[in-house]
């Protein structure tokens, strides 16, 4: 078995990026590689083509390392609920909550879980990379930890951290993460690389130089500040860095409402990435009545969301939104919310709650999960999406929208992933830029969402390539 672990001194210190370049760099030198996390805690998810659900994360360094997503790449997903529950999915099903108290002691089983899930990884690819989670610093979580050190000790794999630099403070990170494991740990420790570097490294090599001679490790690479590659991401942190692409015509204004428990936020990706779009999160009033569109998002607690949507103003502004015929979309949970009566006794065990009256709909929660990859149509655009939900939508009028419901200009869809589709996400943003009074019209030519990401990926590789001994860090798993 051979594989390498890559930790993070934080969450969003990049180890997804990371991993998901090296996967693409190693795969096109030739390596049979295959990405894996043990455990990822995120409410950004995808369904593999076997119907499993795993972190949309993994599925991307997948296909950066072009091989089909399976559950074994992420055996244990949790997907928080509240701020002390956390459903799980395991080895792409559901299976029961995890509570907060149960997080340092009631992972036993998902452990084992993760470990088999490793072993049949690497007994059917040349090396395994595996993504830490959070920091494996965290010494009150290392007596069960299956996912940082817990798995390194396991399976004998050598750690490479990855710190931010762009937060502040990554020298004293580094150094903090090597004083503080026990000697065990210490010993799985074989380098470190430096992400989000921006500016001149001449400045910084002193500091690397002592950082080595302090801790002993090297120092494998200083990857630079990339804005142009923005890839689908686990972390609440890394919602709405998007940074805006320049369309040829006029421009439209995208208000996403940032929920406390936002679901599968990577829908906004294909907004943001189409020239021309300024898509920003927010939690405005303000902002929600003054955009050309407001997308309401997935949610992983919708009644929950809901409530907080009318106790900020928000719920007011998108009701007047449709009052006046000026566009509004929902996702899946911000579907659901759009709905006349919501019965939820599963999510948030809150029963018979009125919605925002906004479509002529019905959402009834049931304890079976839908997972699936539907496809349809709209106006002669084939669409292929996937589907993640316990709310079953029944609709008594309106328009069919995809799986969804179009009232006037009020849209909503329990779909993922529809707007990844180029045609028909052009052509339905053409007719919210005509309801809105936008002169914005879509560019000829411009690069697809597929081809975009796998840019995205290439330009990773090429750049991981520049500023890190790919090499080294292959001889380190070997």
């Amino acid at each position: 078995m051979t594989g390498l672990v890559i930790a993070g001194t934080s969450s969003d210190a990049g180890k997804s990026l990371i991993t998901a370049g090296l996967c693409r760099a190693l795969q096109r030198r030739g390596v049979d590689v295959a990405p894996f996390k043990a455990q990822n805690m995120s409410n950004n998810s995808m369904v593999c083509p076997d119907g499993s659900e795993i972190g949309r994360a993994q599925y991307l360094q997948a296909q950066a390392a072009r091989l089909e997503p399976t559950s074994a790449m992420n055996p244990v997903l949790l997907k928080p609920g509240t701020d002390r529950r956390s459903f799980i999915v395991l080895r792409g099903e559901p299976a029961g909550t995890l509570e907060a108290g149960q997080y340092a002691t009631g992972r036993r089983r998902l452990a084992e879980a993760a470990f088999a899930a490793y072993a049949e990884l690497a007994a059917a690819h040349e090396l395994v990379l595996c993504e830490g989670a959070g920091s494996p610093a965290e010494i009150n979580l290392r007596a069960g930890d299956y996912v940082n050190f817990g798995l390194a000790e396991r399976f004998d794999l050598p750690v490479v951290l990855c710190g931010d630099i762009d937060r502040g403070g990554v020298l004293a990170a580094i150094f903090g993460t090597w004083a503080i494991v026990d000697d065990a740990d210490r010993a799985l420790l074989a380098g470190y690389l430096i992400n989000k570097f921006r500016g001149d490294q001449s400045v910084l090599d002193p500091g690397l130089a002592e950082l080595t001679v302090r801790t002993g490790l090297p120092c494998l690479g200083v990857v630079p500040w990339l804005p142009e590659v923005w890839l689908d991401g686990e972390d609440a942190l890394a919602f709405a860095h998007w940074p805006r692409v320049p369309g040829a015509g006029g421009t439209l204004r995208v208000a996403a409402v940032r929920f406390p428990r936002i679901s599968n936020a990577t829908d906004l990706d294909a907004l943001a990435a189409e020239p021309g779009l300024d898509v920003i999160a927010t939690r405005s009033p303000a902002e929600v009545a003054d955009a050309d569109l407001v997308v309401l998002p997935g949610s992983r607690s919708t009644l929950a969301d809901l409530a907080w949507l009318r106790e900020r103003g928000l719920a007011d502004a998108v009701a007047q939104r449709a009052r006046t015929g000026r566009p509004v979309l929902g996702i899946c949970g911000g579907y659901q919310m759009l709905a006349e009566v919501i019965d939820d006794p599963v999510e948030s065990a809150s029963g018979v709650q009125p919605g925002l009256g906004l479509l002529p709909t019905r959402v009834d929660f049931s304890p079976d999960k839908v997972l699936g990859r539907p496809t349809g149509t709209w106006q002669g655009h084939r669409v292929e999406a996937y589907e993640i939900h316990h709310g079953v939508v029944t609709a008594t009028g309106g328009e069919p929208f995809l799986d969804g419901v179009r009232q006037g200009a009020v849209w909503g869809t329990l779909w993922h992933g529809a707007f990844e589709n180029d045609g028909f996400r052009r052509d339905w943003l053409a007719e919210v830029a005509a309801a809105s009074g936008s002169t914005w019209r879509p560019m000829p030519g411009a690069v697809g969402f597929r081809d975009r990401r796998e840019l995205m990926l290439e330009s990773l590789a090429d750049a991981l390539e520049q500023c890190i001994d790919v090499d080294a860090v292959h001889r380190l798993a070997r």
